[in-house]
């Protein structure tokens, strides 16, 4: 009789970076969370802890979780997969493997004195987990030709596309080159709607260790004025970023933005367009609803230690309103200088 060989949970080294790449790339439900390049961003532009766990059976890999470690005075301790980002979690070729994964997990969380560990997923997991489900992704799916896309959307909203055109705006798409011009645009809108930003080393960090990065940029004259960074992996684009200067509102900038994003997305083959997390009926839902993009469920599931409470750092708790409030009223070059060291301990 022929036994399977057991499940070894291991704790990757930089040695295996190809096996679990490789691993990501033929697993049906990885994103680009999941790529082994977030380990150095992280580590380089934050300087958090990381535990890339790898699930082997003899020489096969058979699953992999990413986790960093964030902790702070104000927010305490937390594991994350992963920090900063829509997605992350596990990703596994059964439930065994899947529950030997986060079984580890929880280990690693419990000898660090973490009040959670969090893992954000797209379905649901096991393993006695405590899940939210506050949030959904909003999803395309991308003809081939983008001419059927276009001809697909209202007259109303290619006339919204077509307005900052006639207005003079250009919007293009690229890589490192148009690393500036994104955070111009990223760094002022983080600090209108409150939001601490990250410092433009963590970008030119994703730009450096991940495949597949592009940045679509409009501009007015000389000026960037909406900017937006895709992710990919297999043949799905995530817009992980995105932001417009409330200034040129009146142009509709940031809708000549997704357009060319989308029509870029269709002429590299990809075949689904995630537009990114939202909260089901709000602005950004119903903004992204419009170019025919429809939600899937999202669950962030959780571990707690006992007596901690699920964490709640969305920038809409009424807990955080004075702080955002105060934060929208600081000058730029303040908010850009303070932000990205606050920003590396909030994971939401």
């Amino acid at each position: 009789m022929i036994t399977a060989d057991p499940v070894c949970i291991e704790r990757a080294a930089p040695a295996d970076r190809r096996r679990w790449d490789a691993y990501v790339a033929g697993h049906p439900f990885a994103t680009a969370a999941h790529w082994s390049g977030w380990r150095d961003v992280i580590a380089e532009s934050f300087g958090h802890r990381t535990f890339y766990l790898m699930a082997r059976q003899g020489a096969t890999v058979v699953g992999v979780l990413p986790l960093v470690s964030v902790q702070s005075r104000m927010f305490g301790r937390s594991l994350v997969s992963m920090p900063f980002l829509d997605y992350g979690g596990v990703l596994a070729d059964d439930d065994a493997v899947e529950s030997a994964l986060i079984g580890e997990a929880v280990t690693i969380a419990r000898d660090l004195g973490a009040d959670h560990l969090e893992l954000r997923h797209a379905t649901k997991k096991g393993a006695g987990l405590i899940s939210r489900t506050h949030k959904v992704s909003m999803r395309l799916p991308l003809p081939k030709d983008p001419g059927r896309l276009w001809n697909g959307f209202s007259p109303k909203l290619r006339s919204q596309i077509r307005r900052p055109q006639k207005d003079g705006c250009v919007a293009r798409v690229g890589g490192r080159e148009e690393l500036d011009a994104f955070y111009r645009v990223f760094a002022e809108n983080m600090r209108d709607l409150g939001t601490p930003v990250y410092g433009k080393r963590f970008f030119r960090r994703i730009l450096e260790r991940l495949p597949d990065v592009l940045i679509g940029v409009v501009h007015h004259g000389a000026t960037p004025i909406a900017a937006g960074l895709l992710l990919r992996v297999h043949d799905r684009v995530h817009i992980q970023w995105a932001s417009s200067l409330k200034r040129y509102n009146r142009m509709s900038p940031n809708m000549l933005l997704y357009w060319t994003l989308l029509e870029q997305a269709c002429q590299q083959g990809c075949e689904e367009f995630d537009f990114g997390r939202s909260s089901p009926d709000s602005g950004t839902f119903r903004f992204k609803e419009q170019w025919g993009a429809a939600p899937a469920p999202l669950s962030w599931d959780y571990w707690l230690r006992p007596g901690a409470s699920v964490p709640e750092l969305d920038a809409t708790n009424p807990r955080y309103a004075f702080a955002v409030r105060v934060w929208q009223h600081l000058p730029l070059v303040v908010a850009n200088s303070c932000g990205p060291w606050i920003r590396k301990y909030v994971s939401a």
